[in-house]
């Protein structure tokens, strides 16, 4: 086996791990999968379908990436582009075909759901916004596109087409985002799911980024693990090859994501507050260790908290937060009363004995009553700093090392 389906083959079976290669940032090349099937292992991965009428780009991958991933598939096949489908509008999924069109001159048809076109007019009001939290999550200083390739033809629900003799059916389903579609090829036995599963606990609670929709993800994956498929080529990650395999793979995302609903939901019908749905809701530890659903990307605590935003709006439950003071201002009389030192003091003990959740707030009280002081933004970046180092998604990982860096 070559580099991508042995990787994969090693991930299943725990030789190698996710905690150690990001599946959103795998970059393993191309490789082929199948007869007339590649499979290109990037930043947003490319599944290349040939046919007798030309390639079908299912994902077109990362605007940053485009010309390497160009470069890769025309080292497998120099046919041209026939049709592009966009899974949804996420610039690590539909900007990568620019080099493709530009050989000719002609355009490619593009095929997405009808909320790309309102995803991307969002992406220009918000440029700005979006430049700055993509820094702060990856860590990458990567300016955010402004050119977008609108698609051409749209598919509300479902639509099936074929091309050079090859059947593909898509599918819309509300997931990590509201336009997201899913393909299916029944006679191959091959799903693309997208963003839909990326070996690892789904991104389904990004707290810096727009609503997602954990029940309606689930019930889509319930929907694709019933057509058993033999082969499953995600989004991010690497294939999954196999009839139980995928099946349980897809089932047991779909748990994960149900029993956070369930259980978000009693709690909240029971009138509890954000503070205790967020500590009592709890995902099955069991279904944490799988090699494909472990928290390394989003987390199982944000989608918690992406429920209560989804269900009961943005008032946690808490009377002084409805109409709060500024920060700073609370933060100058706590530290009239405890003093500056003593909060910094305290945070750094706390922190010391993996007290950190505690310990974070603490010193970001005091650098708020005192951003000028060297010794609170010294002591604010060492607590931020051994934060990042015990969290296990990147989303987590990203906020605090940008806090540490004072960013």
């Amino acid at each position: 086996m070559a580099q991508v389906l042995e990787t994969a083959e090693r991930l299943w079976s725990g030789k190698a791990s996710t905690r150690d290669m990001s599946p959103v940032t795998a970059f393993l090349g191309l490789e082929q999968v199948a007869d007339g099937l590649a499979f290109l292992s990037s930043f947003g991965n490319v599944i290349v379908l040939d046919t007798s009428a030309g390639l079908v780009l299912f994902d077109t991958g990362s605007f940053f990436l485009a010309q390497n991933n160009y470069a890769h598939i025309r080292d497998w096949s120099t046919r041209k582009v026939h049709t592009a489908v966009y899974t949804h509008g996420h610039v690590d999924h539909a900007f990568g075909l620019p080099p493709f069109e530009a050989e000719t001159g002609a355009k490619i048809e593009v095929i997405a759901h009808p909320g790309v076109r309102a995803r991307f007019e969002r992406y220009q009001l918000t440029s700005g916004y979006n430049e700055s939290i993509n820094r702060r999550q990856f860590g990458m200083p990567v300016a955010w596109p402004t050119q977008y390739r609108f698609p051409d033809r749209t598919v509300s629900d479902r639509l099936n087409i074929t091309v050079g003799g090859e059947k593909i059916e898509l599918r819309h389903a509300k997931g990590e985002t509201d336009d997201h579609v899913w393909i299916w090829m029944p006679e191959r036995r091959m799903l693309c799911t997208g963003d839909l599963f990326i070996w690892a606990s789904p991104n389904c609670g990004n707290p810096q980024k727009v609503q997602r929709f954990p029940r309606e993800w689930a019930a889509a994956l319930r929907e694709m693990a019933a057509l058993a498929p033999d082969m499953l080529l995600p989004g991010h990650g690497l294939p999954i090859i196999g009839r139980d395999r995928t099946v349980q793979a897809l089932s047991e995302t779909a748990e994960l994501l149900e029993t956070l609903v369930e259980q978000t939901l009693e709690l909240m019908n029971a009138g509890a507050n954000l503070d205790r749905v967020l500590h009592e809701v709890q995902a099955p530890a069991r279904l944490l260790e799988r090699p494909y659903l472990r928290p390394v990307y989003d987390e199982p605590e944000f989608i918690v908290r992406n429920l209560w935003r989804l269900y009961g709006g943005w008032y946690d439950g808490n009377p002084a937060h409805l109409k709060p003071a500024p920060d700073a201002a609370l933060a100058k009389e706590i530290a009239a009363l405890a003093s500056v030192d003593a909060l910094v003091a305290r945070g750094i003990a706390l922190s010391e004995a993996g007290e950190h959740r505690l310990a974070c707030h603490l010193v970001e009280l005091a650098f708020l009553a005192d951003s000028s002081s060297e010794t609170v933004t010294d002591a604010r970046a060492l607590v931020y700093s051994r934060r990042a180092e015990t969290e296990t998604s990147l989303m987590a990982k990203g906020v605090f090392t940008a806090a540490a860096e004072g960013r």
